[in-house]
């Protein structure tokens, strides 16, 4: 029998990713049976728990997947930078999938203690680098300094939950450039 490459493992727990982010956000996290993550992927049961122990650790993959995006992201450009990433893939299939999965997010920990204590590491980490990139633009004196940097960070925080729930409702997202410019212009040194 042929030896699977760590590459192709690797490829292949990327493509579980992408089917499974797409059924989460689908048919939710309860919804999104394993037969229908089957159907997803287009692999059997024992193909898809070969690389995670079970759907919770498969939700939760996903999920760490796009933090750890978002996180490169913040720490490089900022969390308006998210947003505008965001907002540039609005109509795309990856994007719902991703606003899908955000949702899911923030249900479960609402609903499900044990999930929300796992999740706390990844939600740190967010802050963090959102936190770590407004010092370095207090200190590059681009940002402002009347306004605390906790203050500054769950402004962007909110403002980027908003724009997540405005597109998750399906509203349109052509016009909110301007509106990101604003929240980025508050954030500035004046």
């Amino acid at each position: 029998m042929p030896r699977v490459s760590q590459d192709q493992l690797d490829a292949r727990r990327q493509e579980i990713l992408a089917a499974a982010r797409a059924c989460f956000a689908r048919h939710g996290y309860e919804g999104a049976t394993v037969r229908r993550l089957e159907e997803a992927t287009g692999l059997s049961r024992g193909a898809i728990f070969h690389h995670f122990r079970d759907k919770d650790s498969l939700f939760l993959a996903v999920a760490e997947d796009d933090a750890a995006a978002m996180v490169e992201t913040v720490a490089r450009n900022g969390l308006v930078q998210v947003m505008r990433d965001l907002l540039a893939r609005a109509i795309s299939p990856d994007t719902t999938g991703w606003l899908g999965s955000q949702l899911e997010v923030s249900r479960r920990l609402r609903t499900d203690p044990a999930f929300a204590k796992r999740w706390a590491e990844r939600s740190a980490a967010i802050a963090e680098a959102t936190r770590e990139r407004l010092v370095r633009q207090r200190e590059a004196g681009v940002l402002r300094e009347d306004v605390p940097i906790d203050v500054l960070a769950q402004f962007l925080e909110l403002a980027y939950d908003g724009l997540v729930l405005h597109l998750a409702m399906g509203r349109p997202a052509g016009d909110l450039g301007p509106v990101l410019d604003l929240v980025e212009e508050a954030v500035r040194r004046r």
